[in-house]
């Protein structure tokens, strides 16, 4: 018997040199967030995450948005719920969302979010998520949760600090207003700017030089700076004696080991 197997709908996936580049591809609705566009967006970075050829990821969105946020139609359909459902039903969606973001977050190589326009709410949660963000002139980012009587919940509330400082992320957070992309470098929100025409390759560039190291000392150093805020400094001196001793007996090491002395005994 054959399954049918359903391709993609929401979600594209490219290729080029050892960068993937994963669009969210709702351009209509500029890129907000459903539920089949979330499994698809986990997959994607699963299989990204386990193909060896794949050295740095890049997330962008189709069209002239990044994404606006969760798909106000899921919104409408939590209302409607019964009332003595929609606690569980919240919880459940929830936990949906953060495997969303812990997807892009926890993967084992670099990510950069490319900010082609507006990042709003989950949208720019999804973008914190990312280890580096350059955005496009022009691009508009907003945590906008409390416009619709939300908190953030796609991870901004832990993102967000670790860049700009706790007392500002309480002030964009409380205030939800637009932020413009030399503000937001100017406090740390994102990392570099580009022209719209030439985010992609900007970002494709940047990515490429995050590739030329080890990709098994780059994915050890990642998990463990993602802990260095939570632990101790002799719980981060440990897991980087067991990094680095895993480095010890990689191939990587070896040869780089190699042509360094062969370069220096001729």
């Amino acid at each position: 018997m054959n399954t049918a197997v359903k391709l993609p709908e929401f979600i594209t996936v490219s290729q080029h040199d050892a960068v993937a580049t994963i669009t969210l591809n709702r351009p209509d609705l500029r890129n907000a967030i459903n539920d089949q566009m979330r499994a698809e967006l986990i997959a994607a970075f699963a299989a990204a995450d386990v193909d060896p050829a794949v050295r740095a990821i890049i997330l962008t969105g189709a069209g002239k948005g990044f994404c606006s946020g969760g798909d106000i139609g899921g919104m409408r359909a939590r209302l409607d719920a019964p009332a003595g459902e929609v606690a569980f039903n919240g919880w459940k969606r929830q936990k949906s969302t953060h495997r969303g973001v812990a997807a892009i977050h926890g993967v084992s190589k670099p990510v950069i979010a490319a900010v082609n326009g507006a990042a709003f709410g989950l949208g720019l949660d999804m973008a914190l998520a990312c280890d580096f963000i350059i955005a496009a002139e022009g691009a508009k980012m907003s945590m906008s949760f409390v416009k619709r009587g939300l908190v953030s919940d796609g991870g901004g509330m832990y993102f967000l600090p670790r860049r700009v400082g706790l007392s500002k992320a309480k002030e964009l957070i409380f205030t939800a207003r637009v932020v413009e992309p030399a503000e937001a470098l100017a406090l740390g929100m994102i990392d570099r700017i580009a022209a719209p025409e030439s985010l992609l390759a900007a970002a494709h560039a940047w990515a490429k030089e995050l590739t030329i190291g080890s990709a098994t000392a780059v994915a050890l150093t990642k998990e463990i700076m993602d802990k260095t805020f939570e632990r101790s400094d002799e719980e981060i001196f440990a897991m980087g004696r067991e990094a680095q001793a895993m480095c010890y007996t990689t191939a990587e090491h070896r040869k780089s080991v190699e042509d360094f002395l062969n370069k220096t005994a001729k």
